[in-house]
């Protein structure tokens, strides 16, 4: 087997939350590209169902699922709708994530929760749910989307249970991957920097703003979608067998300064 065959997803399924739009689609499109066949779980039907139309024209097998990560019953029947697909989840990619921005002071209780929910519940029980599954078959891949706003605070951004959640992500990933690692299941993490995706469009659309995310940059760029592709494939493939409990960050040098 050569080292490029190490990163070959042939015959196994993936399933990516929020994989509806911006990085969890460009996550699924590279998992299928890889070989993969993709469960596309989103909260929104339409853009889940057009994703799983890009991945089918690909020549892989996918079904879009409508899910709330939040809520325990979806998350069941999310395992179920996969098992009965395909019979097996062999890469879960938590990827699934909200924010709220406004300053601390001001904050809702109602507006933190609902980040906590999402964030950090969702990612824990999916991994639950799934990595149950996983764990019978003695063999998963588990990455965590977190954020370099997991390791550090976005200059200007009020958005303090978004850091949160972030940080917890990583942690929580430790914790399941130290847990589950002589089990044959590998839990990783990826930190993304500043990407250009639905989430961030209101931040782009502000010349000053923008400017000072490029200027804060080494690499002089914000990401796009297509930037994880290799992250996600490396971390779902043979090729990181020997790697788990790691936060891959992908932010173009902007936690360097």
């Amino acid at each position: 087997m050569s080292i490029l065959d190490l990163f070959r997803l042939d015959e196994r399924v993936a399933v990516v939350t929020g994989a509806g739009q911006g990085l969890g689609r460009g996550m699924a499109l590279a998992l299928a590209e890889a070989g993969a066949d993709v469960v596309v779980a989103d909260i929104n039907a339409q853009t889940g169902a057009a994703v799983a139309e890009e991945i089918r024209a690909l020549g892989r097998r996918a079904i879009s699922v409508v899910v709330d990560v939040s809520r325990m019953e979806q998350v069941r029947a999310l395992v179920d709708r996969t098992l009965a697909a395909f019979g097996k989840a062999d890469i879960l990619v938590n990827n699934a994530g909200i924010s709220a921005h406004e300053p601390s002071a001001e904050l809702s209780l109602a507006d933190w929760q609902r980040v906590m929910d999402v964030n950090i519940t969702g990612v824990f029980l999916c991994s639950q749910l799934f990595g149950r599954e996983m764990l019978k078959r003695g063999y998963g891949k588990i990455i965590n989307i977190s954020s370099m706003s997991g390791l550090i605070v976005n200059r200007d951004v009020p958005q303090a249970p978004y850091y949160a959640s972030k940080a917890g992500v990583i942690m929580l990933t430790k914790a399941l991957a130290a847990e589950w690692a002589p089990r044959g299941v590998n839990v990783n993490a990826i930190a993304p920097g500043y990407m250009r995706t639905p989430l961030n469009e209101g931040f782009l659309a502000d010349p000053a703003r923008a400017a000072q995310w490029i200027d804060t940059t080494p690499m002089r760029r914000v990401g796009e979608p297509r930037d994880l592709g290799g992250a996600v494939v490396y971390l779902a493939s043979d090729a990181s067998s020997f790697v788990t409990g790691h936060a891959l960050v992908v932010d173009g040098g902007f936690t360097l300064w």
